[in-house]
């Protein structure tokens, strides 16, 4: 019990409970979701740049997006179609490692930087950039005037949502490629890159891979949260759907 309690804290479950909620919520639950959407697609567009070229990525009111991009070579489509899952996992174990770390202005700068990113070269549909700037706006708006417990229990709400994303959305692709294996999205685009690998064995991987980060920082000790002490500011050819 002791060894859990070195692990976990009560703010963690308190927050994980609180993100799990809020998603739930009509219109305001996907508004929040769309930040993990964000990575998702953003982790599509950079690795698709390493050898082809990005037309541009959509984000949707119900929080699904798209990545639009020119093929390339095999090698760049295939870490492409599995950025997406791999790298919202991975960053959502690296935003409780900053909020373990104090560093809560990394993590919103971190973010800040991929909204001026997308707005300036990928997102283009309507309610994408007006996602993007109300997002930006939040964030600046927390950087100026938020005090240290706001911006710390804003940071941990988001960090939160994107680990409940990070499983859930994984978890959901994993069901799709059991039950519809030729519209599992990602997982299905890798089994036709990989032949002899069907989607359900890519369904399986994102849901395991996602796992894999939430074990990881359980024994990192990433979820054994603390008060809200802030680190002091600073003094391809053809068209493919991803």
């Amino acid at each position: 019990m002791d060894y859990l309690k070195e692990k976990f804290s009560i703010k963690f479950f308190l927050f994980i409970g609180l993100a799990f909620v809020l998603i739930q919520i009509p219109i305001i639950g996907d508004y929040f979701r769309i930040i993990n959407t964000m990575i998702h697609e953003s982790s599509h567009a950079f690795m698709a740049l390493f050898g082809g070229n990005v037309e541009s990525i959509s984000l949707y009111m119900n929080a699904d997006g798209v990545t639009h991009g020119t093929q390339s070579i095999w090698i760049i489509d295939f870490i492409t179609c599995a950025a997406g899952y791999m790298i919202s996992s991975f960053m959502a174990y690296v935003s409780f490692w900053l909020i373990k770390k104090k560093k809560h202005t990394l993590f919103i700068d971190m973010l800040l930087g991929l909204i001026v990113i997308n707005i300036i070269l990928w997102v283009r549909n309507p309610y994408g950039l007006f996602w993007l700037a109300s997002f930006g706006v939040l964030f600046l708006a927390l950087l100026i005037i938020g005090s240290q417990k706001v911006i710390h229990n804003l940071v941990l709400l988001i960090a939160s949502v994107l680990l409940v994303e990070s499983v859930s959305t994984a978890y959901d692709i994993f069901i799709i490629s059991l039950i519809q294996p030729h519209a599992a999205g990602d997982a299905t685009n890798l089994s036709q890159l990989t032949a002899f690998i069907p989607a359900q064995a890519w369904g399986i991987f994102f849901f395991v891979q996602a796992l894999f980060f939430i074990v990881l920082g359980f024994k990192k000790g990433l979820f054994s949260i603390g008060g809200g002490g802030l680190q002091p500011k600073y003094q391809l050819e053809g068209t493919k759907e991803y």
